[in-house]
């Protein structure tokens, strides 16, 4: 089993999918880091040598922000938009669209499912 990250890689799939299971890393920057790498996007996960996981855990933890460290600072960049009370921390406070959707008529991801309008007259 390849741990890289503090992720667990799946066995089964091509390396170039398997990458993509660490957060922060697609599809292209997969690419990018076995390009880099010089390792066959077609080789399974599990066909890794020590010396090939090696390779792509020193490119990433070399020139890429991944997990943690891109979830803390993702969160660190949102609070500091809340603090300074500008339009896009109004925006995630209330946990509306920040990107100037439409929010009258959609918008149900950032707004939950709808709610029942209570105490009216029948």
């Amino acid at each position: 089993m390849v741990r890289i990250a503090g992720v667990d890689l799946p066995s089964q799939k091509k390396i170039l999918y398997a990458l993509t299971s660490i957060y922060g890393i697609g599809l292209n920057t997969s690419q990018k880091i076995l390009t880099t790498a010089n390792i066959n996007s077609e080789i399974r996960t599990y066909e890794l040598d020590d010396s090939l996981v090696s390779k792509i855990r020193t490119i990433i933890e070399g020139m890429y922000e991944v997990e943690g460290d891109l979830r803390r600072n993702i969160n660190l960049n949102i609070n500091r938009l809340i603090s300074i009370n500008c339009f896009r921390g109004k925006r995630h406070r209330q946990g509306l669209p920040l990107r100037g959707q439409r929010t009258r008529t959609n918008g149900r991801t950032r707004r939950g499912k709808k709610k029942p309008i209570q105490n009216t007259k029948k």
